[in-house]
């Protein structure tokens, strides 16, 4: 099975709580960390990483002395990496989706393949679990690639935990559209609810099977609760709002070590979705 935990915003506890279903799940177990732009698994995992990687894009390289400048590759580029003007042509490597189609456009075969450094894959093992995560380029703007990068090292058997990234824009719905399961934390505040309600739209028009854990859940108040049994959505835990779990969690432990009281129900819960 290939479980999702993703939120519709920082800060809701996602990878506290796929940190604490990878240890307290029984059999193989796989942890993708595909936060490829603030990966932080590693930090409560402390795997000996065993291989790494580089991810990168083929970009163009101008070769001026065989262009004539008829745009035709400007006017394919949707995201305005190449222009030009008169007798000038410039790219943008940063804007390149690396599509390919600027290659197959021009007439004159002015353009030659370069490489443009995404981030790097990182593997190894945290005990019995088995340790992928991505580490974006510092300035670099598109996540996905290495988001899918990430998840070419899924494995095909056992449990596979995918920590997705926040939000629900273009990263998320490259992590979660081919999951089985999502899971969607999220908090017992209006801001944790008006963030839930666009995520929960996002996975419905993924049709993704999902359910709602609801994070300190006895901070705020029942709003988020009772909008999802209003909508018919699973709620398969509530989180509390404790000291012992913020002290582990700046320290660095995992929250079914700071709670072991909880590891039951996070084991409990996985059995529940495999069923």
């Amino acid at each position: 099975m290939k479980l999702a935990v993703a939120s519709g915003k920082g800060g809701t506890g996602k990878t506290t709580v796929s940190v604490s279903l990878a240890l307290a799940a029984a059999g193989k177990v796989q942890y993708l960390d595909c936060d490829v732009e603030e990966p932080n698994g590693h930090l409560f995992l402390n795997p000996v990483i065993e291989s790494r990687r580089d991810v990168n894009l083929v970009v163009p390289r101008v070769l001026e002395e065989q262009c004539n400048y008829c745009g035709k590759c400007r006017d394919l580029c949707r995201f305005n990496a190449i222009t030009v003007f008169g007798r000038t042509i410039m790219t943008f490597p940063d804007l390149c989706h690396s599509c390919g189609g600027c290659f197959l456009v021009c007439p004159e075969k002015a353009f030659a393949e370069e490489k443009r450094l995404v981030g790097v894959v990182e593997k190894g093992v945290a005990e019995k679990i088995s340790f992928v995560h991505g580490v974006m380029r510092v300035g670099e703007a598109m996540a996905v690639p290495l988001i899918r990068a990430v998840k070419e090292e899924c494995e095909d058997d056992g449990l596979v935990i995918v920590d997705a990234p926040p939000g629900t824009s273009c990263p998320l719905v490259a992590t979660i559209s081919d999951c089985d399961y999502a899971l969607l934390v999220t908090e017992a505040t209006p801001f944790g609810l008006h963030d839930l309600q666009i995520a929960v739209g996002v996975v419905r028009q993924l049709s993704r099977p999902f359910g709602v854990i609801i994070n300190r859940a006895d901070m705020g108040d029942d709003r988020t609760e009772k909008w999802c049994h209003a909508e018919n959505i699973k709620v398969h835990m509530k989180i509390p709002f404790d000291r012992k779990i913020a002290e582990g969690y700046a320290a660095g432990e995992p929250l079914v070590i700071s709670r072991p009281d909880l590891q039951a129900s996070f084991a409990g819960l996985m059995e529940e979705l495999r069923s």
